[in-house]
């Protein structure tokens, strides 16, 4: 239980140190857009497919604005809560060790019999049907 705890705490300090970090890697700075970054070509992909300009409430224009001025409080808190649940969930998926002991080695003549031969399967004829008429 404890160490799902742990794993929700560092899931919600990721996700939300994660974003700043992300948007500034991608060109979004609190500066403005970078040249030649990937922030770049997206704002120039919205500005040809909007006629010359890139339209509020964009996907650039928010991705912009959240990387110059940050995330709201809020919206921190919801981050935080998302990547919280998801920490728990990761953190708590090993698979536990079964409670049954391990089988173990059998006797020398408690050994299974084979079933099946390990000789080589017969070679195929190489004269046809036909030339053995």
């Amino acid at each position: 239980m404890m160490k799902r705890a742990a794993a929700a705490a560092v899931g919600g300090v990721v996700a939300v140190g994660a974003v700043p970090v992300v948007l500034g890697a991608m060109g979004f700075t609190g500066a403005g857009i970078a040249a030649s970054s990937l922030a770049a070509k997206m704002m120039s992909a919205a500005a040809v497919a909007n006629g010359g300009g890139v339209a509020a409430g964009s996907l650039v224009a928010t991705l912009q604005s959240v990387g110059a001025a940050g995330l709201s409080t809020s919206s921190n808190i919801l981050l935080a809560s998302v990547g919280s649940a998801f920490g728990a969930l990761l953190g708590g998926s090993k698979k536990e060790p079964s409670s049954s002991p391990p089988a173990e080695p059998r006797a020398d003549g408690d050994e299974p019999e084979e079933t099946e031969s390990q000789d080589e399967p017969p070679k195929p004829s190489l004269r046809s049907e036909k030339q053995e008429k």
